[in-house]
């Protein structure tokens, strides 16, 4: 993936509150890991916080999504959403950055109690992962590792 690939439609004259973040995409025997929380499935990671970098963002969002630390093995790319969040009540861009890692260690009792860690297979993530971007990144990292 060379430059960001965007998704929503970015209205003219609208200021979008920017969420930048890092995510995981982590594959194994042709499934991915997702959290699955209240509201949906989405790959482990989230927002940065202060200054801290994107990959210590998503070490410290993987673990207390999932109770496991990860390996960062490569840096994918980037994909933009934006949209109108009913959650904020407000237009929303996420700018997201992703990863391929690799899941390591064993689980830790961190983790958020309405996260879980699950594993959806390849066929099923245009179904289950909620964010558009979120499972082109997970489709076209199964094509680059084929």
């Amino acid at each position: 993936m060379a430059e960001a690939r965007i998704f929503g439609d970015r209205l003219e004259h609208v200021h979008y509150h920017v969420r930048k973040g890092a995510y995981a995409v982590s594959i194994n025997d042709g499934m991915v890991a997702a959290v699955k929380t209240p509201t949906g499935y989405f790959l482990p990671g989230g927002g940065l916080e202060g200054t801290e970098t994107l990959e210590n963002c998503l070490k410290r969002e993987v673990l207390g999504e999932t109770g496991h630390h990860i390996r960062i093995l490569l840096f994918i790319g980037r994909a933009q959403k934006y949209f109108y969040s009913t959650t904020f009540h407000d237009y929303m861009a996420s700018d997201g950055f992703f990863y391929i890692a690799e899941i390591v260690g064993g689980h830790h009792s961190v983790c958020e109690k309405d996260h879980e860690l699950v594993w959806i297979s390849r066929k099923d993530i245009p179904q289950v992962l909620l964010p558009e971007h979120q499972a082109w990144v997970a489709e076209e990292t199964f094509r680059l590792l084929e």
